[in-house]
């Protein structure tokens, strides 16, 4: 037997709402016994911190224990493992020592990887089933359990007022379902009426809403009848506008010309870029067939032959550089594009001129290190002079590496910030770190290093980073400023947001001032032989820039009223937490 529309529309109905009411019972049953059983493991681990607050006392821990769990439940189940998993007391088990390790149980496991774990699976020991918390404290385990039994299902099964309610409310839908598809299929006897009077010439008095569903021959003849041209006209003049729209937002200056090179249409772009490169400034975009700058666009135009639609070319002008596309149509029009490439342009420099400046790091210390190989491999030398030898090429291998793990840094602090963790930072403690690790050339150098920070200069960043920043300005330090200089580093001021600290030295500092400004960038020296003479990968100034600049920060080089260098920066505060 054929249904009928209403009929199939209702059974459509009925089964979506049937799968839609099923699978929000059985959610809401699932979700109601995952938060009751939440609650009991709460109430399981408020019992594991009483047990791990009484071993804290000393004593017989079996006596702690078992004088513990007479205020517990009767059918709670303690056990106390060590960090190996050996079960050192249970109140259910009389002689612990025979029971198995319990290293490999689920909860335990769970324990190690999340710092607590739960489960419900029966025990090995009594083949009970139980509900199992366990937690780790220190050296040792604590674990608490509570029978799964039918008491304990029935707090964490959920209630069914819901479920009822449920189905309360899928009985009124399906009354309203079946008003719906009998709306539906009133209009289904609309269309059709409506269809024939357009087809036998009678005039339409009435309006039908049509649905979206099996309409699609009649809605076709709708279409070809009666509307189709006031539609078509509709969707060209929304086209317009969307297209006009999107040309007066574009970042790209168009414009669009007629096959006999008349203007059509242009965006304000495409006049200011103009007037930027033409001689005299104005508003007539016909000027790029006359000016200069644009006779290869115009030869383009004259000789095109009708292969090739498509043309881009360069200018440059004050200063800046612009690509000019022309892009020409079927019906002969065409459109021009004019786009400022100046920061891609820079941007490309940039980047060339740094892959050239990282060969010329690398040459210097490889060439060492083939030098000093080649002369080994090409003589017969002594012992000494092969150590010596060795020693050289290691040293340029040193530099190397530490060229290659520079530059790996400030590429993953521009790239992938993300990968950074945030904690808080004592700066004290870092300082001292510091100085224990920079013992040795500290002494060679005869460098005295000392600071005044406050005790509660915490700052909130990347303590890697942070590090970096005062090994970098201290090592800098070290290597430029001279032998005999004291090194001071202050905390000179705090605001709600930031504290702000001054790097400085006594060193021979930069006289000519012009540097200073440069001194971040990579690779860049004051003189020719600053950085390799006295070692170093030239970047290090470089790092401190970009790790201050990831904590939002901001930093200056000066020459210290008192000779050397100072370096003054900031770092965001660890913000205390607002009392409630």
């Amino acid at each position: 037997m054929k249904l009928s529309y209403k009929q199939r529309l209702f059974l459509c109905f009925f089964v979506i709402f049937a799968a839609f009411s099923t699978g929000v019972i059985i959610i809401e049953q699932s979700e109601g016994r995952k938060h009751k059983t939440e609650a009991l493991k709460d109430r399981l681990a408020s019992y594991a911190g009483v047990a791990n607050m009484a071993l804290m006392h000393r004593g017989s821990t079996a006596q702690i224990l078992d004088s513990l769990t007479v205020l517990f439940p009767k059918n709670i189940r303690l056990t106390l493992l060590d960090a190996l998993g050996n079960v050192i007391y249970d109140n259910i088990v009389g002689k612990v020592g025979a029971l198995e390790n319990h290293a490999a149980r689920p909860e335990i496991v769970m324990v190690r990887e999340k710092g607590e774990g739960s489960n419900i699976r029966a025990s090995a020991t009594n083949h009970v089933e139980y509900l199992y918390y366990a937690k780790r404290y220190g050296s040792y385990y604590i674990r608490v359990a509570l029978p799964y039994d039918i008491q304990t299902k029935k707090v964490v099964e959920s209630y069914n007022i819901f479920f009822y309610y449920t189905i309360a409310l899928f009985a009124a839908m399906l009354l309203l379902m079946n008003f719906v598809a009998g709306r539906f299929s009133k209009s289904i006897k609309q269309l059709r009426d409506f269809t024939w009077a357009i087809e036998s010439g009678d005039p339409v008095t009435f309006d039908v809403d049509f649905p979206q569903d099996e309409l699609g021959e009649i809605g076709a003849k709708i279409a070809e009848n009666y509307e189709q041209l006031n539609r078509s006209k509709k969707e060209v003049a929304a086209e317009r506008e969307r297209l006009l729209q999107h040309v007066h937002s574009s970042e790209e200056g168009l414009c669009f010309f007629s096959a006999n090179r008349t203007v059509e249409f242009y965006n304000g772009l495409f006049i200011q870029y103009l007037n930027t490169i033409v001689d005299e400034a104005g508003c007539d975009p016909l000027a790029i067939f006359s000016d200069h700058a644009f006779d290869k666009i115009a030869a383009f135009l004259s000789g095109h032959s009708g292969y090739e639609n498509y043309f881009e070319a360069q200018i440059f002008r004050q200063g800046k550089h612009f690509t000019v596309r022309v892009n020409i149509f079927e019906d002969k029009s065409f459109e021009v594009v004019i786009n400022d490439i100046t920061k891609q342009e820079k941007t490309r420099l940039m980047k060339q001129e740094m892959t050239g400046n990282i060969a010329h790091e690398l040459r210097t210390p490889v060439a060492g290190i083939r030098g000093y190989l080649e002369t080994m491999l090409s003589q017969r030398l002594d012992p000494e002079k092969q150590r010596y030898f060795l020693s050289k090429a290691y040293n340029q291998a040193l530099s190397l590496s530490e060229l290659i793990q520079d530059m790996g840094l400030i590429t993953k602090i521009e790239e992938l910030p993300q990968s950074f963790h945030l904690e808080p930072v004592d700066i004290n403690q870092l300082l001292k770190d510091l100085k224990a690790d920079l013992e040795v050339p500290l002494q060679e150098k005869e460098v005295e290093m000392k600071w005044n920070i406050s005790d509660n200069a915490v700052v909130n960043g990347n303590r890697n980073l942070i590090y970096s920043i005062f090994r970098n300005l201290t090592d800098n330090a070290i290597r430029h400023a001279g032998n005999g200089i004291t090194i001071c580093i202050s905390e000179y001021n705090e605001d709600k947001d930031f504290c702000y600290f001054s790097f400085s030295d006594n060193g021979v500092g930069i006289p000519d001032e012009r540097h200073l400004n440069r001194l971040f960038e990579r690779f860049y020296r004051v003189n020719e032989g600053r950085t390799r003479g006295s070692g170093g990968s030239g970047l290090g100034l470089s790092i401190v820039k970009n790790a201050v600049l990831f904590h939002k920060g901001a930093i200056v080089a000066k020459n210290a009223p008192s000779g050397g260098l100072e370096f003054l920066f900031k770092l965001p505060k660890v913000k205390a937490e607002s009392s409630s």
